[in-house]
């Protein structure tokens, strides 16, 4: 989900700022909801420090490849959202992508605020998505493949929407601009169907993490019932 450089710039670009600037206020709010409902600070600091850890390294290990107006990632934001919850998993997105950029790809840092409205919209919905259809008593080493696949779909689907309207937005509707975005979003269908797989292997992992479900590390809904 970087998209290429020079698919969106020159004035066109400042949208891009107000709509990280939206994004950035949904991950403050999720990162408040933290604070208050699950560990405080330290446990929002220490999550994200992981999330941050794990989000630099899916962007440089995990395969990930250029096709059309973006790249191809395994992200693994659904699966983030379930360990460690949703605020978390945002500031560790924000973090890991700025930190591959400064670090590896300085060339990406001019789209990084389209990057940045890019995944964490879709993990706000994410969020929202699994309140509707994860029962309040249902922990989440619980869930069940059709709603780590919605959950996953909903966070992908999300992603190559945005990438989509970056895209248009950018360089229009031209025969090969739309064939580049629907070369990417096709490319992405390989990854709405791995990365459920990914969430309920690591769910299933967590189950033997249940002796320290109150360290402040995990999500407390990982093997809790919502409170």
């Amino acid at each position: 989900m970087h998209i290429e450089p020079g698919v969106v710039d020159g004035a066109k670009i400042v949208l891009s700022y107000a709509t990280a600037a939206a994004s950035f206020g949904l991950a403050a709010k999720l990162a408040m909801d933290t604070i208050r409902r699950d560990g405080g600070v330290a446990a929002l600091a220490l999550r994200s420090v992981f999330t941050t850890a794990l989000v630099f390294c899916f962007f440089e290990l995990l395969p990930h490849y250029p096709v059309g107006v973006s790249e191809v990632h395994f992200i693994l934001g659904s699966t983030l959202y379930l360990i460690f919850g949703a605020g978390p998993a945002a500031i560790g997105l924000a973090a890991g992508l700025l930190l591959q950029g400064v670090l590896f790809a300085p060339a990406d840092l001019p789209q990084y605020f389209v990057n940045i409205t890019t995944l964490i919209v879709p993990l706000w919905a994410v969020s929202l998505l699994a309140k509707k259809i994860i029962p309040s008593q249902t922990p989440y080493v619980e869930v069940k493949y059709w709603q780590a696949l919605a959950l996953s779909t909903a966070y992908q689907g999300g992603i190559v929407a945005w990438v989509a309207f970056w895209a248009f937005y950018g360089s229009g509707f031209g025969a090969a601009n739309l064939t580049a975005v629907a070369s990417f979003s096709g490319a992405y269908m390989l990854v709405v169907v791995l990365e459920p797989l990914a969430d309920l292997a690591v769910l299933a992992a967590a189950k033997t993490l249940a002796p320290f479900s109150q360290n402040r590390l995990l999500y407390n809904r990982l093997h809790h019932p919502a409170t």
